[in-house]
């Protein structure tokens, strides 16, 4: 069976061990109700013991609620690479959070006879739920881990590099006797290559062709066997794996370790340092798309007159279409068409793509207005609702430029790996770009943002840009 299949399966069998754990354990919680809670302590009558409305609500909306929590901090993202005692830390802050979230919602208008019925029905929901959940989740890891030393599953892998590192590397993963689940698959030759690898591994190629090796052989993890002192070789790599679904480590040499770049993820396993790029937990990017949404499908409503109005006003001002689409770049290098009003004469670049700048006079008198308060952008809130964009995040460019932008700062596509924004903290820091040069000087500011993206930074550039509107500071 292939391993894709494997994955989904096992991640199934997740959600259903928290679906029945979650199940039994609001059960037993309510015989704990029927027999403890709901009984007059006064006259020492006990309520009888039978199914309502209530328990048969709770066991089918109850569970869900659960499987959502799980699924927006991440639970089932990929059940393979579950730290047990991650697990253990993870579960108990989750279900403290929603139990006291169940607390609030239902339980706390209940009657009891005393007051203190409350903190007991407190614990003993948390004990019963973190219980029969954390037993679940500890006997199925174990399961997984016993996959993983019979190697019946594992991570196809494949090393960048033909030195004695990657050598030293092979052989420690071959030798190891705590498992990590690597299934090496061949190596990709660097600029140091001495066929240390040769006689090893099959050469699937040249790291030039990363992205391609990688979709042949369905490569879930790369492991750079090269110096990372050689800044140049690894920010290639990175760029070329820029949207590629694997996990990308390096082998740290003593200084990595002494600035403390390494992290331990397994006490016994190799030592490695793995770049993240997964920028944001699941929780908040599941909520910061949720807000796009929201926020873009109630701009395109209550604004609609506004809307309407520009149409007419851009559709009257100077011949040609209302909107304007051009292909621009966005999340992990996909084309999509970004919409705007338009705010330039048709043909504006008869002669060639070229960025707008003060005074322009291929800017129409509406025009002007539209893009000094930023109004020609608000069609993009479509693009936002589709998918294509965010409200906050780099703005995208379009291909023409990106190549050029690339040459003098390769790290350009590192902010590919979120969606683009209406807004961001490159516009608001710096403003819009008139050549290829301020493109470059504008990027720190955006890569500043993907190194410190939250919703907390989000709502901060969010305010800047309102500000930014209504001074009329837009172009």
């Amino acid at each position: 069976m292939p391993l894709k299949r494997k994955k989904n399966i096992h991640t199934a069998i997740a959600v259903l061990l928290d679906y029945l754990t979650a199940t039994a354990a609001w059960f037993s919680f309510f015989l704990y109700r029927k027999f403890f809670i709901d009984i007059d302590k006064l006259s020492g009558y006990e309520i009888p013991v039978a199914p309502d409305q209530k328990l048969f609500s709770g066991l089918l909306y109850i569970p869900i609620y659960w499987l959502v929590l799980y699924y927006l901090s991440g639970s089932y993202t990929d059940v393979w690479r579950k730290s047990r005692l991650k697990e253990v830390t993870q579960t108990f802050t989750l279900t403290a959070a929603g139990v006291i979230v169940l607390f609030f919602i239902l339980l706390l208008d209940d009657k009891v006879t005393i007051y203190t019925d409350y903190y007991y029905s407190l614990i003993t929901l948390f004990a019963l739920h973190y219980g029969f959940t954390m037993f679940a989740r500890l006997v199925f890891s174990g399961y997984i881990k016993s996959l993983l030393v019979g190697k019946r599953i594992g991570f196809k892998t494949i090393i960048v590099g033909n030195n004695q590192k990657a050598l030293n590397l092979y052989n420690e993963i071959i030798e190891e006797k705590f498992v990590q689940g690597y299934i090496l698959k061949g190596f990709v030759s660097a600029n140091d290559d001495d066929g240390a690898l040769t006689d090893k591994l099959p050469q699937l190629g040249t790291y030039n062709q990363l992205p391609q090796i990688i979709e042949e052989n369905e490569i879930e993890e790369v492991i750079l066997a090269i110096e990372s002192t050689n800044h140049t070789d690894i920010i290639k790599v990175n760029n070329l794996l820029e949207g590629e679904r694997v996990i990308l480590k390096i082998i740290p040499d003593i200084y990595d370790m002494l600035s403390g770049s390494v992290k331990m993820h397994n006490v016994m396993g190799t030592a490695l340092i793995e770049i993240n790029h997964a920028i944001l937990p699941q929780w908040q990017k599941t909520i910061k798309r949720f807000s796009d949404v929201v926020i873009a499908f109630m701009v395109l409503i209550v604004f609609s007159p506004l809307y309407l109005l520009l149409m007419l006003l851009v559709r009257y001002s100077s011949p040609g279409p209302i909107f304007f689409k051009q292909i621009r770049i966005g999340l992990h290098g996909k084309p999509f068409y970004i919409y705007k009003f338009r705010s330039m004469y048709t043909n504006a670049e008869a002669e060639g793509p070229k960025l707008a700048k003060e005074d322009d006079k291929r800017v129409t008198p509406i025009g002007k207005i539209l893009r000094k308060y930023r109004m020609d952008e608000l069609p993009q809130f479509y693009n936002v609702l589709i998918g294509d964009m965010s409200i906050v995040g780099p703005r995208p460019e379009r291909k023409f430029f990106i190549d050029q932008i690339v040459k003098i700062a390769p790290h350009y596509k590192q902010l590919q790996r979120v969606r683009p924004g209406i807004t961001s903290w490159g516009q608001v820091k710096y403003g819009y770009a008139e050549n290829v040069e301020e493109m470059v000087e504008r990027l720190k500011f955006d890569i500043l943002y993907i190194e410190n993206i939250s919703l907390a930074v989000d709502i901060r550039i969010l305010i800047y840009t309102v500000k930014i509107i209504l001074q009329g500071r837009g172009m």
